[in-house]
């Protein structure tokens, strides 16, 4: 029967092991800073942190496991990438590009109904970019990343 600190030595050992090696894969694969992840880095991210959960936890071939899965996600996420750049119809059926909000100071209703944003929602995304008016607005545009960039009309 093993002691209970051992058990506990054992599991910080194997997270500290998965630790650094995700730093090391998302150092290789992955170029973009948080704000700039896509909906399918999202989807990596959890992923990941369920195929080693059970590395950090569990006993001494878990922790393989948990390294090749990691791997296999990160190698599959880096190829999936490498497609989108290269094939621009996958790329807009998994992801979408930028998304026209504001045209002259009106409301783009039909793309804000599809991005599920409200009238309020670009108001308070014009005044972060300190645009007061919504007439001032020449483009308002929702980027991939969430941001929205705005054009003002240059009255």
């Amino acid at each position: 029967m093993s002691s209970p600190w051992l058990t506990y030595g054992t599991v910080a050992l194997h997270t500290l092991i998965i630790y650094l090696y995700l730093i090391v894969l998302v150092r290789i694969f992955s170029r973009r800073q948080l704000g700039q992840l896509t909906v399918i880095d999202l989807i990596v991210v959890i992923l990941l942190g369920s195929a080693v959960e059970t590395a950090m936890i569990n006993g001494n071939t878990a922790i393989r496991a948990g390294l090749i899965s990691a791997a296999t996600l990160m190698l599959a996420n880096f190829a999936l990438s490498q497609v989108f750049l290269r094939i621009k119809r996958f790329r807009h059926l998994v992801g979408s590009g930028p998304v026209l909000i504001v045209h002259n100071g009106h409301y783009v209703d039909e793309n804000l109904k599809r991005i599920g944003l409200t009238h309020d929602d670009v108001l308070e995304a014009l005044r972060s970019r300190e645009c007061a008016e919504l007439a001032d607005v020449r483009f308002a545009v929702m980027e991939v990343d969430g941001t929205v960039n705005v054009i003002l009309s240059g009255k």
